[in-house]
This record gives C-alpha cells, sequence and structure tokens, in this order.
C-alpha cells in the first residue's frame, strides 16, 4: 500500500517515519505479521520567521497593492520546501477563484500588479543587501 502524508512545521519527515514505525512495529507483533515500510520524504515543511526578508517583502506588497499582506501558512503545500535551506524564502501570488482549476485565469491587470511587486523586491533587496 502507498500512502501520502502532508504534515506541517510540528513534524519532520523523520519524526513522522519513527512513528510510523512504531506503530508498525506494534500492529505485527499484535497480528503476527511481519510489515516492511520504505520511506520517500519529497520535502521538509517550514516556517519563515518574520524577520528583515518578510518585511521588505510585506512593504513592497504593501506599496503596489496598498494592502498589508498577512503571514500566513494557509496556503498549503509549497514548493519553496525545496529551495528553503539555500536561499530566504516567501511565497506571494495571484489569488483568484479559479487557483489550481482546469482553465485558470486571473485578470490582466492583477499580473500586471505582481510583476510591479516582484521588481520591487528585487530592487529593495539588492539595494538592502548588496554582494
Amino acid at each position: 500500500a502507498t500512502i501520502n502524508i502532508r504534515f506541517n512545521d510540528a513534524h519532520s519527515g523523520a519524526s513522522l517515519s519513527a512513528w510510523i514505525e512504531e506503530e508498525a512495529d506494534r500492529a505485527a507483533a499484535e497480528f503476527g505479521v511481519g510489515i516492511a515500510a520504505r520511506f520517500e520524504i519529497s520535502g521538509e515543511s517550514f516556517v519563515t520567521e518574520r524577520g528583515a526578508f518578510t518585511d521588505l517583502v510585506a512593504g513592497a506588497v504593501a506599496a503596489e497593492t496598498g494592502i498589508t499582506p498577512e503571514l500566513s501558512t494557509s496556503g498549503g503545500t509549497s514548493d519553496a520546501r525545496f529551495v528553503k535551506d539555500h536561499c530566504p524564502v516567501v511565497e506571494i501570488g495571484l489569488v483568484g477563484a479559479t487557483m489550481h482549476q482546469t482553465d485558470e485565469r486571473v485578470e490582466v491587470a492583477h499580473i500586471h500588479q505582481l510583476k510591479a511587486i516582484y521588481t520591487r523586491i528585487l530592487q529593495e533587496y539588492f539595494a538592502r543587501f548588496p554582494g
């Protein structure tokens, strides 16, 4: 059987693997069977702590939209988990009723606004953290 577990920063791939092995060993002993498990951890969860980088990104969003963003993990699984160990990460992006659906679409004006946010982030990042 194959299972897929998505987990938050209260867990790690190693801690969940150990827990599953303990539970499987307990069940195997109880029922007199053998259980073998193989784990593939595709990415660890993470939370970027508030700091200079998150403040820079929030400031860029506020400057371009007039909205102060909220730091949140409500967006679900993040592809940033694959680069988080190599550089600071904060995810921002477009929102809309059709996100992650067939025929996903957004207003063109929102794409231009997102471009302006990204441009401001890059300009301010390299001005604050040269080299």
